[in-house]
């Protein structure tokens, strides 16, 4: 929301293009054909937001050049911004076509448009300096979220003085924020940070490996037991999509079967869900179907992933047909005391 009021008031100009499929918040004018939790529950927008607020806002299918190449020769001079998770994560993890982001960039550049970069999922994840460091890109202005505050409440944005400088106190742009420097929040990025610079070449190698066997290990089950099943991963993020495929928009992406999805994920008497098994293994599906997963590091201990080793499809004996993954392993811990032992380990990281 910022990010945007701030593109807008550096370029004088009114429309907005963000992507079907992709979320970067719930603020009224970006509710347009938004991904994540207004996919899942099949709303279009939401109640509440009047037609006034999106009339500026230009929802565009993603990987598709022509389309914004339209919207800015039919808009001209009055596009502020375009804002993009450069790896989707909302509808699902679906990665830019070759050379989408970098024909982004040269339109806006054109254009005089600002480019945003929403690297909420993407900070410090597909790399350490986010996906503009892994497809070598700069953007105009950058989003972060919690990852900047190892885990807790916090979203920044950031960008070239030149625009930065119109933010208040020094500029006429209004910002303001409750959890602006929350010394929690604070500490615990400051840890996280650190800790991922100093060990990054191990980290980002041991997390794609993860996240790489994990998923081709479940589409290999998948193709074994007949299950129509792609997937789509970069670095440790990650989506199995229940689906022939391949999935590159969100067009794509809603005829995926989502109560197979659904099947897939709730356990059984005797059997751990496939989400079990995987958080046990170090890794985190999506919520739901449209929302990525990840591989994810304990902070310098053992990855732990099999790498879907020892998964297997099967139907359960009431003739269902609901799907499952049977692991020989379960979980002897608690997700909250894990998250609460890491908290602690962060905070004793950084003297707090």
């Amino acid at each position: 929301m910022s990010a945007i009021r701030l593109a807008r008031a550096f370029t004088k100009r009114k429309y907005i293009v963000k992507f079907e499929g992709c979320y970067h918040g719930h603020s009224d004018s970006l509710l347009v054909k938004a991904g994540s939790g207004v996919a899942t529950l099949g709303i279009p927008g939401s109640a509440g937001v009047p037609e006034e607020f999106t009339q500026f806002t230009l929802a565009l299918p993603f990987n598709d050049v022509q389309a914004v190449e339209y919207a800015f020769q039919k808009f001209k001079h009055q596009i502020a911004c375009v804002i993009v998770e450069p790896v989707v994560g909302n509808m699902g993890c679906v990665p830019a076509a070759d050379d989408y982001l970098v024909a982004l960039r040269l339109i806006t550049e054109r254009e005089k448009s600002v480019l945003i970069f929403d690297e909420v999922m993407t900070g410090f994840r597909v790399a350490f300096g986010g996906a503009q460091e892994l497809y070598n890109i700069r953007p105009d202005l950058t989003t972060m979220g919690k990852i900047i505050g190892g885990g807790l409440p916090v979203g920044a944005y950031g960008g070239p003085s030149e625009i930065m400088n119109l933010v208040a106190p020094l500029g006429p742009m209004y910002q303001a924020g409750t959890l602006s420097g929350n010394p929690l929040a604070m500490a615990a990025g400051c840890a996280m940070l650190k800790h991922l610079r100093e060990h990054k070449q191990e980290i980002y190698s041991r997390i794609d490996k993860l996240s790489r066997e994990l998923v081709e290990g479940v589409a290999a089950a998948a193709k074994d037991a007949g299950v129509a099943l792609c997937y789509n991963r970069v670095g440790s993020m990650f989506t199995w999509f229940f689906t022939a495929g391949p999935v590159m928009d969100w067009e794509s992406a809603s005829k995926s079967d989502t109560g197979a999805f659904g099947r897939f994920f709730p356990g059984d008497a005797g059997y751990w869900s496939v989400s079990a098994a995987v958080a046990v293994r170090g890794g985190f599906p999506g919520s739901s179907a449209y929302g990525a997963g990840c591989a994810a590091d304990d902070c310098g201990g053992e990855a732990g992933v099999c790498g879907g080793k020892g998964m297997r499809f099967h139907g359960t004996s009431d003739g269902s047909g609901r799907q499952f993954c049977q692991t020989n392993r379960l979980p002897n811990h608690c997700p909250l005391s894990d998250w609460a032992i890491w908290l602690l380990k962060l905070l004793s990281m950084s003297g707090f």
